[in-house]
């Protein structure tokens, strides 16, 4: 049964509402602060932001990007969050309803938001993040009709096993560590949620969007092989989109093949 739109709009505000939250978490789980205390604030001149400057996405459009008390301009990167978590929590409630389904794919793609913009500015994935997620959502996923204890734990070892050997066999090779261990728990915790099956598909879809992205990226800058691109961000995107389309997709792939 497809939801109502006013339950569709609930999740969107929700889940800006938790965007915003998540954009806390990327600001100050790298700087070892606390995202509990103190409140949100101003970072060039420290003035506590009022509820009413806090309100996701439309506090933006009525300040104009620009902080009340110094006029700074806001990154847009805080609306766009607040933006995706609102699109991310609509989409849920649309693919698996209203229930403790969409739930805990929420909570797992908000902390995919969360790793993949840490990642993309400090090339760190916090193990504050996906350590503890690794059991969260072994857990978490018992809750998910397609999904058992065996599959989640054929996926954390699946998910943290293969990188770890394609890590050893790339230092082997060429003496460089070409893959941090950050991404090796991610995929841990990635293969809790979403399987072996999800973890082969996440790779895939990992490793094809991250070379398309990478050889643009590399032309772009000049740099060639020497460009350090995190893959954190495309483990991220691999995993989000086999939580919405993968099993079609891996059956429309061995449809076409037979």
């Amino acid at each position: 049964m497809t939801p109502s739109l006013p339950v569709n709009i609930v999740a969107f505000i929700l889940g800006a509402c938790i965007g915003s939250f998540l954009n806390v978490c990327i600001y100050r789980i790298p700087a070892g602060l606390s995202i509990v205390h103190p409140g949100s604030s101003c970072p060039r001149c420290k003035t506590m932001i009022p509820f009413y400057d806090n309100i996701p996405i439309l506090s933006y459009l009525l300040l104009m990007g620009k902080c009340r008390n110094c006029k700074t301009p806001i990154a847009i990167r805080y609306p766009f969050v607040e933006f995706l978590g609102g699109c991310f929590a609509m989409a849920c409630v649309l693919s698996f309803g209203a229930t403790l389904h969409a739930l805990v794919a929420f909570a797992f793609i908000a902390t995919l938001i969360t790793v993949t913009f840490i990642d993309l500015d400090h090339r760190i994935i916090p193990d504050s993040i996906s350590l503890p997620g690794i059991p969260i959502f072994f857990l978490a996923a018992l809750l998910v009709p397609t999904m058992t204890w065996r599959s989640s734990a054929i996926g954390i070892l699946a998910g943290g096993g293969s990188l770890l050997a394609v890590a050893w066999g790339y230092q082997l090779i060429t003496g460089r560590e070409g893959m941090g261990g950050g991404d090796i728990k991610l995929l841990a915790m990635i293969g809790a949620m979403v399987g072996w099956q999800g973890i082969l598909f996440t790779l895939f879809a990992a490793s094809a969007i991250g070379t398309i992205v990478g050889v643009w990226a590399m032309i772009q800058s000049g740099k060639g092989m020497r460009l350090a691109i995190p893959f954190g961000p495309f483990l991220a995107t691999g995993a989000t989109i086999y939580l919405f389309f993968g099993r079609d997709l891996i059956y429309w792939y061995l449809h076409m093949l037979r």
